[in-house]
Formats: C-alpha cells, structure tokens, sequence
C-alpha cells in the first residue's frame, strides 16, 4: 500500500459505499452468507456522533445540518443520503440566517437554532462578507458567528490547506515531528519542484513522470507523461517554469487491477482505494471498508468519477464467526 493523497476538507464518496454495499447485498446475498463481513452502516451514526461532541460549550443537545450547495453539485445525492441516514436537515445557504453572532434555519414551525454545520461546500462560497462576495450558496455572517463560538463549522474552514499535495510531500515528517513515530504506509516518492535540484530533474524526465497541479482534484490538470505528447510536454514544461511553486511530480504507479465487467467481457481495469475516517475528539474510527475507484477505460490510471471512473464494494473481512454477515461484499484488491 502507498498513500497517494489526503482528503480533508470536502471527503466525498462514502454513499457509494453504502449504496455498493446494499446493491451487492441484494444483488449476491449467498456471498454474505458465506463470508463474515464487515458492515459499513455505521458510519452516519459515527458522523453525527463526531458532529455532535464538536457543539458550542453549553449545549446539551445540539441541531446538526448538512450544508449542501443545492441540487446542481455532483455530490448532491451524497449530501441528501448522509442527512437521511443521520436524521438531520439538509439545508441550502438560502435556509440559514445569521443573528447576533447564532445561525438559524428557517422551518415551517419558524426559526431554529443550529449549532453544528457539516459544510459540504467550498470555504471560498461560504459566507459572501468574509469571501466571495457573489456567492449565493453560503450564508452572510457564518463565519463571524463561528468565530464568536455560536456555531461550529465542520470540516473547520481552511483545513483544505491539508489538501494541498505539497502539504502531502511534507505529512511523513510531520507524523515524526508531533507524533514520534514512522508512517505506518509510506508516501508515494513525491518531488517538489519548488527545490532547484528537484526541478531541475524532473524537467530532464518530464516524458517519465506524472505531474500534478499541488491544488488540483478529481484529475484535473495532471500530466502523464509516457502518455503525453511532446506538444503537452512542452507547455507543461513553460507551465511548471512559471510557477514551480504550483507543482510536484511523481513517478508513473502501476495501480493493481481487479476483474471487471466492461461490455460484455472481463477485463482487468486499475483501482485505488480510499478509506474513510472520523475523528470524535477522543478517538479515529476507520470504515471497515472504503471506496474503490476503478478506472473504467482499459489501460487508464485515472480512476476519479469526474474522469469517468467508477467504483466497488470493498468487504473488510472479520477472523471472529459471532460477528453477522451483513452486506459488505468483496472488491478483490491484490496489492502489488
């Protein structure tokens, strides 16, 4: 296993797992039958609960919202899902009011206090007095109320800085530094072609390596170079001249590859796995299971949903035979 990436501030895809979960359930339930598996189902009561412990001091019994950007974002169904299986309003920016520091939502009983808001949209429109001005997905004043305590933004606003993927060249030495111990899973070899000697390297081998945009997401802006043209090459080159600091590189993985079903054939496609935790303040709770992406297009080592990936249940096996056999079938990740 390498970690490739960090994904703090927005992380999305756990509705697929669910909804795997429950497909293949359905679809294969003498598999479950036959294998002692993991549920995935715990994981919104394992949300809320992290939500609720994050209440301003003094409230006992907090309202949690999931803050979507409405019915137009891709991870709308995401957003709709998790709020469900929580028990707690789904609002829009248009639903909240800031007053006196406390946010409110508006209901069909009057207005109601929030306390906690899961925020499932970017810092950048989330309140126009503070960011965006032309955002109309945020809300004015969350982000003075969150300040003066009467709310709690959650994920907390500007940890996307842990996104950056040339943050992500630096987590190994952090782990040493705060926590005095080594990375359990390594770091994929990353260079930052802000360091002269790196760069100079990197620019010699462009045709050899991936080179990705340190703000980038979903795919967008990476080069692959065996896969690029010498025409690509060479913008990409003037572009990482421009700015070294926006850039890493790294070298070409060969992702392992799972079965699957493309036509009317088998073939083998490239998968990556990202896993879920949730941080209650006291302890890391970690989805026994986690999202496998697989890269639909034969050959392809880009595996994002915007790319046109898709995805595969993933079943975390228990050794004890008490634990019951519900829905989490098995994606066969060989790692190689």
């Amino acid at each position: 296993f390498r970690v490739l990436e960090d994904n703090v501030r927005v992380p999305s895809g756990v509705s697929y797992v669910l909804e795997n979960r429950r497909a293949m359930a359905k679809g294969l339930p003498e598999a479950f039958g036959q294998q002692h598996i993991r549920p995935v189902e715990e994981y919104p009561r394992r949300l809320l609960s992290a939500l609720r412990k994050t209440a301003p001091s003094g409230v006992d019994d907090p309202t949690v919202v999931v803050l979507t950007p409405g019915v137009f974002n891709s991870a709308y169904f995401e957003h709709t899902l998790l709020a469900g299986l929580m028990g707690v309003e789904l609002v829009e920016g248009r639903d909240l009011i800031c007053r006196g520091n406390r946010v409110y939502m508006r209901t069909t009983a009057g207005e109601q206090r929030v306390d906690v808001i899961y925020k499932r949209i970017d810092d950048e429109f989330l309140d126009p007095l503070q960011f965006r001005s032309d955002s109309m997905l945020g809300c004015p004043g969350l982000v003075n109320a969150a300040r003066a305590g009467g709310v709690t933004i959650a994920n907390a606003v500007g940890n996307g800085v842990a996104d950056d993927k040339l943050v992500y060249s630096y987590v190994p030495d952090l782990i040493r530094y705060y926590l005095h111990e080594e990375p359990v899973i390594a770091n994929v070899e990353t260079f930052r072609l802000e360091e002269k000697e790196a760069r100079e390297q990197v620019l010699d081998r462009l045709g050899e390596l991936v080179v990705k945009p340190v703000d980038g997401s979903g795919g967008k802006g990476l080069v692959i170079g065996p896969d690029a043209s010498a025409e690509e090459l060479e913008a990409l080159r003037k572009r990482v001249l421009a700015d070294p600091r926006g850039w890493i590189a790294q070298p070409v993985l060969q992702l392992s590859t799972v079965p699957t079903l493309s036509g009317e054939k088998f073939g083998p496609r490239h998968v990556d796995l990202r896993p879920f935790a949730v941080n209650d303040g006291d302890d890391v709770w970690v989805l026994p299971g986690g999202l496998t992406r697989v890269a639909l297009k034969e050959g392809s080592l880009i595996v994002n949903s915007s790319q046109g990936g898709g995805s595969k249940d993933t079943w975390v096996l228990s050794d004890s035979p008490r634990l019951p056999a519900v829905e989490l079938p098995r994606s066969a990740i060989t790692v190689r």
